[in-house]
This record gives C-alpha cells, sequence and structure tokens, in this order.
C-alpha cells in the first residue's frame, strides 16, 4: 500500500513549484470502484480513533482545507469528514472578515475555533486566506502579509506545543481545465447551481498569480509541527483516499488509549443487580 503521507508531504524548506505535481495523479487504482473498499476502511478506522481521542481528552487535531475554487474542499468534509461523531468534530468556513474582524489581528478570529483536547477542528478554508486572497488582490500592502508567513508558523508552533494539537494542511491541487470542467457541471446541475457565484470566472483571470502565492505559502509554512500535503485533486475519489489515509496514520501514531473507570466496577456491578433484581420483582408483583 502507498504511504501518501510521505508521498505528498511539503518537507520543509522545499521550494515548491506546482507545475512539478500532477493533479491527475491517481495511484494504483483506475476508478472509485477500485479505491472504494480502502476509502471505506479509512473512515471506519477514522471514526474509531476519534472515539479514542474524545474518551482520551489529551490530543487534539486541527485539519486545514486550501484549494482553488472547485478544487473541492466541501467534497472532503461532506466525504471524507461527515462521518466523524459531531460532538467532538467541529467545521468552521473562514470567509471575508466582517468589519469587527478586520478591527483586529488578522488571526483573532481565528484561535476561537482551533480544537480544544479530545476534538478536531476544521478550516474550510482558513487563516492562510490573510497570505492568499489579500496577497493576490492587495487588500493589504506586501509589507503587512509578507510578515504574516512567519506569523502563522509561531501561532500553529503555539497551539501544538500549548495544548497538544496536531495539524494536517491539505492543499488541494487540481488543474485549470479541470476546475471549468466542475464549473460546467455546477452549470448543468440543478443541485449544484448554488455553489455559482459571480467572481468563479474573474478568479480565473488570477490563476497564475494564485499558483504563485499558493506556492509561496507550501514553501513558507510546511513545518515539522505543522506540514502541508499536495493532494492530486483532479480524481474526487483518489483527493478522499489520499486523505483519509494521511489523517488515520497521523491519527494512529498518536498512540491513543481508551482511559480506565475512575469507579469501583465491582460496587457498579453490584448496584446494576441489585436493580435488575429489584425490576424483576416488580415485574413479578404486577402480575
Amino acid at each position: 500500500m502507498s504511504n501518501y503521507r510521505k508521498k505528498f508531504v511539503v518537507n520543509p524548506g522545499s521550494k515548491i513549484r506546482l507545475k512539478h505535481f500532477d493533479p491527475d495523479y491517481h495511484g494504483k487504482h483506475e476508478s472509485h470502484k477500485s479505491a472504494l473498499p480502502e476509502i471505506q476502511e479509512n473512515l471506519k478506522k477514522m471514526d474509531e480513533l476519534q472515539y479514542r481521542m474524545y474518551a482520551e481528552n489529551k490530543h487534539s487535531l486541527l485539519i486545514v482545507l486550501q484549494g482553488l475554487d472547485a478544487a473541492g474542499k466541501d467534497g472532503v468534509v461532506r466525504h471524507v469528514l461527515t462521518g466523524l461523531n459531531p460532538s467532538g468534530c467541529v467545521s468552521t468556513n473562514f470567509k471575508e472578515p466582517t468589519k469587527v474582524e478586520v478591527a483586529h489581528d488578522f488571526l483573532w478570529r481565528v484561535h476561537p475555533h482551533v480544537p480544544a483536547k479530545g476534538s478536531i477542528a476544521i478550516f474550510n478554508r482558513s487563516h492562510y486566506e490573510d497570505v492568499l486572497v489579500v496577497r493576490v488582490h492587495g487588500l493589504a500592502p506586501e509589507k503587512v502579509w509578507s510578515k504574516r508567513y512567519d506569523q502563522i508558523n509561531d501561532f500553529e508552533r503555539l497551539i501544538v506545543t500549548e495544548n497538544n494539537t496536531t495539524i494536517l494542511k491539505f492543499f488541494l491541487h487540481i488543474s485549470k481545465d479541470e476546475q471549468l470542467s466542475r464549473f460546467k457541471k455546477r452549470l448543468d446541475d440543478p443541485e449544484r447551481q448554488w455553489k455559482i457565484s459571480d467572481s468563479d470566472y474573474k478568479e480565473r483571470e488570477y490563476w497564475d498569480d494564485y499558483i504563485k502565492t499558493f506556492e509561496d505559502v507550501l514553501t513558507k509554512t510546511s513545518t515539522e509541527q505543522a506540514p502541508w500535503f499536495i493532494i492530486p485533486s483532479n480524481h474526487k475519489w483518489f483527493r478522499d483516499l489520499a486523505i483519509s489515509q494521511i489523517i488515520v496514520r497521523q491519527m494512529d501514531d498518536m498512540n491513543m488509549q481508551l482511559p480506565k473507570s475512575t469507579v469501583n466496577l465491582a460496587e457498579i456491578r453490584r448496584e446494576y443487580h441489585q436493580a435488575k433484581d429489584g425490576e424483576n420483582a416488580h415485574r413479578r408483583k404486577k402480575r
């Protein structure tokens, strides 16, 4: 079995050029049908590992999803992460900041959403918008956004070291042709038309700028404590396979254990049998 965690990780210090990464890659599998048993097994393991995380209450996991429009961020949440128990998992979508948020530092709106111990947080778009959209559209001067790479690294280091959080960051890599194909499917499918935005085709004009900006993000902010993974995403099913495998392997490495009971089990068993005997006696009396 291929180790996608090793294959797709951006090693710290690497100089990334996305033209060297094939968004059409799909490994040994040729179809969704072929990959489905492996995906399903990963989702089953993920559910089991989340249960341990919630019970142990020592670790937390932050999953960051970034990519160009139609790269599949919502699809990952829907197909890979919706199987998680919602009592221990929250998904947050960081859109255009409000006036209140703009009045604070750019990480102010992010920190309340990082995961507490025992839980998983999903960022569908994230704090990285402040070095992506902000840079491409000139919403802040270079002297401002250029400092944010180090500030983001410091922020991520903080939550890793102070709250035992594991961070996995996924860049969903699609081709420009694949993006256009997905835009067409949205037009043709009434159930997807709600996703159509006035900015879809305007943003395509900035494709090269976004690619360059993502390359800088991947180069400057993939660290030992918070690595980036470049996920080939032209094939949605392979995207789901790779991401689910990486999450499972990372969670498995946490070596989480179910905590031992804090009560006197022998006494609780005695109380249970006493209650059971009482119920049985009550039923016999009613007859």
